[in-house]
C-alpha cells in the first residue's frame, strides 16, 4: 500500500469511492494538487484531500474502500492531506462529518461550533452547499513544519 499525491488519472476511482460513500463530489476536482490518493495491487483504494483558505484548512473527502477498512488507511490518508497543510503553515484543520466523529476523534480532532470556523474556511462549497447543516464540525489544531524543525 502507497500513500502519494493524486494524479488526474485517479480522479475517476476517487470519484467511484466517494460516490459509493455517498459524501460530497462538489469542487473535487479543484483540489487536486492537495490530494492524497492510497493505492494497492488494484488500484486507486482510498484518497483524502485539504483544501487551503487564509485561516485554516479545511479536510474533506477522506474515503476508503470498504476492502481494506480497518487496516490504517484512513489514518496514514488523514495524516498525510494534514502534513500539506503544515507544510503551508496552517494553524488548523477543519471537517464535517455525518458519520466519522469517532474515527476524527481518535486522530486529534475535537467537536466545535460552526461559529468558531474561520469565515475564509465557512465560504467553502463544503459549509455551504456540501454538507448538511446538521454534521459535526471539528477543528485539529496543526504544528506546522516549519516549528517541528526548531525543537
Amino acid at each position: 500500500m502507497t500513500i502519494a499525491p493524486a494524479e488526474k488519472g485517479d480522479l475517476p476511482a476517487v470519484r467511484q469511492l466517494l460516490e459509493a460513500a455517498r459524501l460530497p463530489l462538489d469542487d473535487m476536482e479543484a483540489h487536486l494538487s492537495t490530494m492524497v490518493v492510497a493505492k494497492d495491487g488494484s488500484g486507486v483504494v482510498g484518497a483524502a484531500a485539504v483544501e487551503l483558505y487564509a485561516d485554516g484548512a479545511l479536510l474533506r473527502s477522506v474515503v476508503v474502500s470498504p476492502v481494506v477498512q480497518g487496516q490504517g488507511v484512513g489514518h496514514r490518508l488523514t495524516e498525510a492531506a494534514l502534513n500539506i497543510a503544515k507544510r503551508r503553515d496552517m494553524k488548523a484543520a477543519f471537517l464535517l462529518t455525518t458519520t466519522a466523529e469517532r474515527f476524527f476523534h481518535k486522530l486529534g480532532f475535537e467537536p466545535i461550533s460552526r461559529e468558531e470556523v474561520p469565515e475564509s474556511v465557512q465560504a467553502s462549497v463544503e459549509f455551504q452547499s456540501g454538507c448538511p447543516a446538521s454534521a459535526t464540525v471539528m477543528r485539529k489544531r496543526l504544528v506546522p513544519r516549519s516549528t517541528d524543525a526548531q525543537r
